[in-house]
């Protein structure tokens, strides 16, 4: 927690560490909330250093409890990958009603599933991922308290000039994706008011690291010369490892009826100005397409802000980092965010 950051990231084991190290705010919060922690759909980008973080901060506190981690598991080394962080990995169709029910019980739920890419041409799975899965988590895990991952897609585009969208503002989502988010968070909500399940959705604008995300993908455009459309022409983001961070603690602000908090960093920040700060690192002028509209998907990340205090990451050490990683060839897990896109097709 006291270590000073690194200059560089040189490796993906520190890159691994360094996501899952554990803050002052988690070890607090793993304090004062006991019993073992389920994160559903622990597969994806952000899901195993956010499980590791997890175990981490209950060592700290040294008190017993299992953090376990339930996907599908198509990459045959994450399991392995999280049994050596001494996560428990389980095998499971959350779709499959039987298999749901066989889960372990966990007054501490973190929900992750989520179907975004590909979801134009496969509406059906959309929705039945993002949209009725979630019912069924619900009726399994009642009494426990649930973060849900959710998405700044539910509000659309809004004015940049209005400093992004807050959690009180009406939520226009544009295309199945989007669409079938708000669907999500209206099913949490439902279970919520009366179940009485406590619920803390977390609209998440942009985690990024190293290997993906939206400074990941204007850094490597540049790098490789390729043009840069800024027609969307502002971003936010945030260290996923401070995403974590947040997600965990999020645990304590769960409520019945569900709450929702805008998770990001309190920048919104300018692609054009930052390809060109990519530009200066990495020594090769950008190329810019487009002109910048005068909406966005933007943010306003104040109530987190309020919560949990700024990130430990502020963005200049965040475009660093990303720029010496690209610049030398480091490791990409080649999912483009997409975010240039303003018709909600993905």
């Amino acid at each position: 927690m006291d270590k000073p950051l690194p200059q560089v990231i040189a490796s993906v084991e520190e890159l691994d560490e360094l996501l899952s190290r554990p803050t002052v705010g988690v070890v607090e919060t793993m304090r004062r909330i006991p019993g073992d922690v389920v994160v559903l759909g622990v597969g994806g980008k952000m899901g195993p250093t956010l499980a590791r973080l997890l175990r981490r901060a209950a060592e700290a506190v040294g008190t017993p409890r299992r953090v376990i981690g339930v996907a599908r598991f198509s990459n045959p080394e994450l399991p392995r990958m999280l049994k050596a962080w001494d996560v428990e990995a389980i095998a499971a169709d959350l779709l499959d009603p039987k298999q749901l029910a066989q889960l372990p019980d966990a007054p501490n739920v973190i929900y992750m599933p989520a179907l975004k890419f590909g979801a134009s041409g496969q509406a059906g799975r959309t929705w039945a991922i993002n949209s009725f899965l979630p019912g069924l988590v619900c009726q399994r895990y009642p009494q426990s308290r649930i973060v849900a991952f959710s998405t700044g897609n539910v509000y659309g585009l809004v004015p940049v000039a209005s400093g992004g969208s807050k959690e009180s503002d009406e939520l226009r989502p544009v295309g199945e994706y989007a669409m079938s988010c708000l669907g999500r968070e209206r099913v949490f909500d439902y279970f919520s008011r009366e179940a009485g399940t406590r619920v803390a959705l977390e609209r998440l604008y942009y985690a990024t690291e190293m290997r993906y995300g939206v400074l990941r993908d204007i850094a490597e455009k540049v790098a490789k010369g390729e043009a840069i459309d800024v027609s969307m022409g502002h971003i936010n983001c945030i260290w996923q490892g401070d995403a974590n961070a947040r997600t965990i603690q999020l645990l304590e602000q769960a409520t019945s009826p569900a709450c929702a908090v805008n998770i990001s960093g309190p920048w919104l920040l300018k692609v054009r100005q930052v390809a060109e700060r990519f530009g200066e690192l990495l020594a090769k002028p950008p190329v810019i397409t487009g002109q910048e509209a005068g909406d966005a998907l933007a943010c306003d990340a104040t109530r987190s802000m309020e919560l949990f205090g700024r990130p430990e990451v502020e963005v200049e050490m965040l475009l660093r980092w990303t720029a010496e990683w690209v610049k030398r060839g480091g490791e990409s897990i080649n999912r483009p965010t997409h975010f240039e896109e303003r018709g909600g097709k993905y």
